[in-house]
C-alpha cells in the first residue's frame, strides 16, 4: 500500500522558516509530479508548489520567491523549504503525488497534513 507522510511543520514566528518533508514508502514503481497543497480555515484548498520528475517547478503567486520545492527521486521525497513566512502561510500543508504503484495503475496520493502556524 502506497503511502505519502509529511513531517516538519509547527509554530515559526513571523518571518521565520520551517522545511516540510514527504516521503513515499510502499511497493512504487514511479513517480510522477510531486507537490504540496494547503487549506486555511474557512478556505478551499490550493496548490503551494509542484516539482515534476524531471525538476521542473511551479510556484503560486503568493509564495513565488520565499519557498523552494524540491525531490530526491532515489529516496521518493519531497521537500519544501519555506522562508519569510507570513501569517497568511498558516494552513495544513498536505502532500501530494501521482504515483504507479508496482501493480497498479497510476493514482493521486495524499498525505495526512502537517499544521503550519505563523504567528507572533
Amino acid at each position: 500500500q502506497v503511502q505519502l507522510v509529511e513531517s516538519g511543520g509547527g509554530l515559526v514566528q513571523p518571518g521565520g522558516s520551517l522545511r516540510l518533508s514527504c516521503a513515499a514508502s510502499g511497493r512504487i514503481f514511479s513517480i510522477n509530479a510531486m507537490g504540496w497543497y494547503r487549506q486555511a480555515p474557512g478556505k478551499e484548498r490550493e496548490l503551494v508548489a509542484a516539482i515534476t520528475n524531471s525538476g521542473s517547478t511551479h510556484y503560486a503567486d503568493s509564495v513565488e520567491g520565499r519557498f523552494t520545492i524540491s525531490r530526491d527521486n532515489a529516496k521518493n521525497t519531497v521537500s519544501l523549504q519555506m522562508n519569510s513566512l507570513k501569517p497568511e502561510d498558516t494552513a495544513v500543508y498536505y502532500c501530494n503525488a501521482d504515483i504507479r504503484p508496482t501493480i497498479q495503475p497510476m493514482g493521486n496520493y495524499w498525505g495526512q497534513g502537517t499544521q503550519v502556524t505563523v504567528s507572533s
